[in-house]
C-alpha cells in the first residue's frame, strides 16, 4: 500500500508541474511561412490627404547586360606636327595698296568749283605711268584747320595785313569747323587748341596786340605745325598768313620742303603779307629780291600740298580770296586708284592729275556763250609709298 500511494502522489505532482508551465510556440513554425498562405505586403498607414495613395517602396533596376553596350568609337590618329625651320614663326599678310588723291578743279577767272566730272574725265599719271581711276566722289565736309600767323615786331603793315586776313577767315567759319590758332616769331605760341567755339577763336585773335620778338622762324614753325597735325585723323588744312621770310630757323629750306612733301592729308594755303608795302617801296634792290624769294617759298608750300597761294595788295581782296579757299576745301573730288607699282618700298611717287574727254584728249571747257574757259586742277604732286611689312 505504501508503494501504490507514493506512485500516485508522484503522478499528481508531475501533472501539476506540467500545467504550471505555459505553452511555448515553435520558433521554426513562424520563421518559415506556409506555402499555402503566401505573405501579404504591408499596407501603408492611412493619411489624411485626399487622392490616391502611391507605393513609395524601393525601385529595383535591372542591371544592363554587357552585350547591349555599344562598342567605343575608334581613336582618331594624331595629326602630324609640321615645324618651321629652326622653329621660326612666320606670318602671311596680303596688302593691296589703294591711293586716294584729293583734287580740286576751279576756273582760273572766277575761281569757281567745277562740278559734275566723272571717273573717265580724270587721268592720273604716277611717275609718268597712266593709272586707272576706280572711283570718283565729291565731298563737302566741315574743315579742320590751323591758322599759322606771323606775329613779330618787324613792321606795322605786316601785322595789320595779318590781322585783316585772319579776321576775314574767321568770319567764314561754320559751326562744325574745328580751328586752332598758332603764332610764331622766334618760336611758336599756341593761342588755342582745336575747337569749334568761335568765341575762343575770337579772343585769341583779339589778344594779338604787342609782339615780342622781331625774328620770324617760319621753317621751324611750319615743321612743328605739321608734326601736330599728323596726330589728327582725316584731312587737315594750314592757313599760313605771313611774309614768308625766315631768319634763324634751325631747319634749312631743303629740309622743310622734304617735311612738306612727306606730310599726309595736309593742304597748305598761304596768304602773303606786305604786298602793299613792297609796292610803296617801289621795288628793286635787296628788299625786292628778299620779297620775291619769300613769295616763291610760300607758293611752293601751297603747290606741293595741292593748295593755293595769294598775295593781296588791298584789303578788299580778302573776302574773295577766302571765298575761293572755302570753295576749294569744302568741295573737292576724291580720286581712288590702285597703283600699277604695288611695291611697298617707301619711295616717293610723283603724281599728276589731268582732265581728258571721252577720246583721251585734253578736256576743253566753255561758258554759256561758247567762249573757252581756262581751268586748273589742284592736287598733290606725289605721295610716299608704304614701307615693307616686317
Amino acid at each position: 500500500m505504501m508503494t501504490i500511494a507514493s506512485h500516485h502522489q508522484a503522478r499528481c505532482l508531475l501533472l501539476a508541474l506540467c500545467l504550471s508551465i505555459p505553452a511555448l510556440p515553435c520558433a521554426h513554425a513562424q520563421d518559415a511561412p506556409s506555402s499555402q498562405n503566401p505573405p501579404q505586403k504591408p499596407t501603408a498607414a492611412p493619411t489624411d490627404e485626399p487622392g490616391p495613395q502611391t507605393d513609395s517602396g524601393d525601385i529595383v533596376l535591372k542591371k544592363k547586360k554587357e552585350a547591349d553596350e555599344p562598342p567605343p568609337p575608334p581613336v582618331a590618329p594624331e595629326a602630324p606636327k609640321v615645324k618651321n625651320p629652326n622653329n621660326d614663326t612666320y606670318s602671311l599678310r596680303i596688302d593691296v595698296p589703294i591711293v586716294n588723291i584729293d583734287a580740286n578743279v576751279i576756273l582760273d577767272k572766277t575761281h569757281q568749283f567745277v562740278p559734275g566730272l566723272k571717273a573717265n574725265n580724270f587721268l592720273i599719271l604716277e611717275d609718268g605711268v597712266p593709272q586707272t581711276v576706280t572711283s570718283v566722289r565729291t565731298t563737302q565736309t566741315p574743315i579742320t584747320a590751323v591758322m599759322l600767323l606771323e606775329f613779330a615786331a618787324n613792321s606795322y603793315y605786316l601785322i595789320n595785313d595779318m590781322r585783316n586776313a585772319s579776321y576775314t577767315f574767321f568770319r567764314t567759319l561754320r559751326k562744325d569747323d574745328y580751328v586752332a590758332v598758332i603764332t610764331y616769331d622766334l618760336r611758336t605760341h599756341i593761342l588755342t587748341d582745336f575747337t569749334n567755339n568761335k568765341d575762343l577763336i575770337a579772343q585769341s585773335l583779339q589778344s594779338l596786340m604787342i609782339p615780342g620778338f622781331s625774328d620770324t622762324n617760319l621753317f621751324d614753325a611750319l615743321y612743328e605745325t605739321l608734326d601736330r597735325t599728323s596726330r589728327i585723323e582725316g584731312r587737315k588744312y594750314i592757313i599760313l598768313i605771313g611774309s614768308g621770310r625766315d631768319t634763324f630757323s634751325k631747319l634749312t629750306l631743303d629740309k622743310i620742303y622734304a617735311k612738306v612733301k612727306a606730310a599726309q592729308n595736309v593742304t597748305i594755303f598761304t596768304i602773303s603779307t606786305g604786298a602793299m608795302l613792297n609796292e610803296m617801296s617801289g621795288g628793286g634792290g635787296p628788299r625786292e629780291l628778299d620779297y620775291l624769294q619769300a613769295q616763291n617759298q610760300l607758293r611752293t608750300f601751297a603747290s606741293m600740298t595741292g593748295g593755293l597761294s595769294f598775295a593781296p595788295v588791298f584789303q578788299g581782296e580778302l573776302p574773295d580770296i577766302f571765298g575761293t579757299i572755302n570753295d576749294s576745301i569744302r568741295n573737292e573730288y576724291v580720286l581712288t586708284y590702285r597703283p600699277t607699282n604695288n611695291k611697298n618700298d617707301g619711295s616717293y611717287r610723283k603724281v599728276k592729275v589731268l582732265l581728258v574727254d571721252n577720246e583721251g584728249h585734253p578736256l576743253r571747257m566753255q561758258d554759256e556763250k561758247g567762249k573757252p574757259q581756262k581751268y586748273s586742277v589742284i592736287a598733290r604732286d606725289g605721295y610716299n609709298a608704304k614701307l615693307p611689312v616686317e
